[in-house]
């Protein structure tokens, strides 16, 4: 049997896929990065199947969309019955490991990975569950507001800073033990998921990454504040959620704010070079596809929006990059979705595709790495904060359609307008092609359906935190076990072995 690969999967949050399209955009300092990104097949059109942390990551890891895994916003149960690439990985004998953010909700903690070397950054509970029944309601102790804007600026250690600089450590550590057992006979392949929460929001870095983009020109942002008259609706009532009448947003905090977030960029390149140097010197590097991601984009004052939530590119396009032995670097303009990852893993892994297809929306992105073509559309949905109906995007070509049952429809042509300028919808004579991606969205959602499904979990979720938080409270946050009795150096155990069972190289 060929040996199979390891697979080392990072995943950064909040990563605009607009500053990756062929790597990392030229003025971000990201060596590492953009080192990774020559030798990787790259995925310029990578989109989220939802624009919202755990939706999108229940997504990526389950191959399924939204209206299917039920995970339809950031307080939403991942049932622990879908199949996840751990899921699969894992029954085709591999060792799976998870350091870092999932956002799991629900009190399963684990989905297929065998273990979790840290805890998450967010909590797994249902209190962060919006309500439909009560639109345009914002819930101020945890929609996001502008705070992060004014607030951006430079600190050395911070509650995302503490949790990433974990997640690494116990991630280079997990590497180091696979390292040990890498020579042993009948060793099992791994894959180890390394997830880090930067450069998510608040726009808050350390002095060395914050200096590297002093006064830069892309700290103003390529299309300003378009005003909120000028908004479409959907955007209008993000603009609502995110309590923007509440600041003052200057010049100068959109220029913070950025400069925060390009300098986590660059802390989080520093992060993935640490991997990638505990790879090569522990002699795994040429055994291991690394698959670089993440879960949506950021708007970064474009348009004047801020953070995710909508379909437009700053936001539901993200960086996605591939390699690894026999994978030759190149680069993919084809539209791909974050539910193409699970069969790829497959794919690569060995595994046959035809046990996947069942448990997936999306399709091996093998045939496009080795200069295939792709015959199906990008699917993305969004139903959390800010929305008071399900919204749905189809992206195919050089085309973008947006619809909500709510709202007038959207479409965008992103070879001749790549910001989103012109909504050619708006446009009494494309009448006709209008309604032909309209025809294509009611035959493939059932949007009053969706709609109904959403509104009873909500009102479910809503019961049950209420009840759950009465009376003694068992938290579902996942919660490390340290077995420090089995660590180290402790009298049950033969000193001469336990020094020679934890080198790597032995013997040298």
């Amino acid at each position: 049997m060929t040996k199979r690969p390891n697979i080392l999967l990072i995943m950064a949050d909040q990563f605009n896929g607009a500053l990756f399209s062929d790597g990392p955009a030229p003025f971000l300092h990201a060596p590492h990065l953009k080192a990774l990104a020559a030798r990787s097949v790259r995925f310029a059109n990578a989109y989220a199947a939802l624009p919202l942390c755990a939706p999108s990551r229940a997504s990526f890891m389950s191959g399924q969309l939204p209206s299917r895994t039920g995970v339809y916003d950031n307080a939403a149960e991942f049932r622990s019955d879908i199949p996840t690439y751990a899921h699969h990985l894992r029954r085709a004998g591999y060792a799976t490991a998870l350091s870092g953010k999932m956002h799991f909700v629900g009190p399963d903690q684990l989905h297929g990975f065998e273990e979790r070397l840290t805890t998450d950054i967010y909590p797994a509970d249902f209190g962060w569950t919006p309500d439909y029944r009560m639109p345009g309601e914002r819930i101020d102790w945890w929609y996001h507001n502008l705070g992060s804007v004014t607030g951006a600026g430079v600190a050395e250690i911070t509650n995302q800073m503490e949790y990433d600089d974990e997640v690494a450590f116990f991630a280079n550590q997990k590497l180091y033990q696979f390292s040990r057992e890498s020579t042993d006979t009948g060793r099992r392949p791994w894959c180890l998921t390394v997830s880090f929460t930067h450069p998510h929001d608040p726009y808050v870095a350390r002095r060395k990454y914050w200096d590297l983009y002093d006064g830069i020109p892309e700290l103003d942002p390529a299309v300003g504040d378009l005003g909120y008259a000028n908004q479409d609706p959907h955007s209008k009532r993000l603009i609502d959620a995110c309590d923007t009448d509440k600041f003052d947003i200057t010049r100068e905090h959109v220029r913070r704010a950025r400069q925060g977030y390009f300098a986590n960029v660059s802390y989080i390149d520093d992060k993935v070079g640490e991997l990638i140097e505990t790879l090569t010197a522990t002699r795994m590097f040429d055994d291991t596809i690394i698959v670089f991601v993440s879960d949506h984009g950021d708007m970064l004052g474009e348009r004047g929006l801020w953070f995710k939530m909508n379909f437009f590119e700053g936001s539901a396009r993200v960086p996605l990059t591939i390699a690894g032995p026999g994978i030759a670097p190149r680069l993919v303009t084809d539209p791909v979705s974050l539910l193409d990852v699970n069969p790829t893993l497959a794919d690569l892994a060995g595994i046959d595709i035809a046990e996947i297809l069942p448990w997936t929306d999306g399709e091996s992105l093998v045939p496009l790495m080795k200069g295939g073509g792709r015959n199906t559309p990008v699917l993305i949905e969004y139903c959390a904060e800010g929305s008071i109906a399900p919204l749905v995007c189809i992206r195919e070509g050089d085309w973008k359609f947006v619809h909500c049952e709510a709202d007038p429809p959207m479409l965008f042509n992103l070879r001749d307008d790549p910001r989103e300028l012109a909504n050619l919808a708006a446009d009494p004579a494309n009448a006709a092609l209008v309604a032909e991606w309209m025809a294509r969205v009611r035959a493939r959602w059932s949007l009053v359906d969706f709609d109904a499904q959403i509104r009873q979990s909500q009102a479910r979720r809503w019961v049950v935190y209420e009840a759950l938080r009465n009376g003694a409270y068992f938290p579902w946050d996942f919660q490390p076990l340290q077995k420090a009795s089995e660590r180290y150096m402790r009298n049950h155990m033969d000193l001469n072995v336990l020094e020679e069972s934890k080198r790597f190289p032995r013997g040298e």
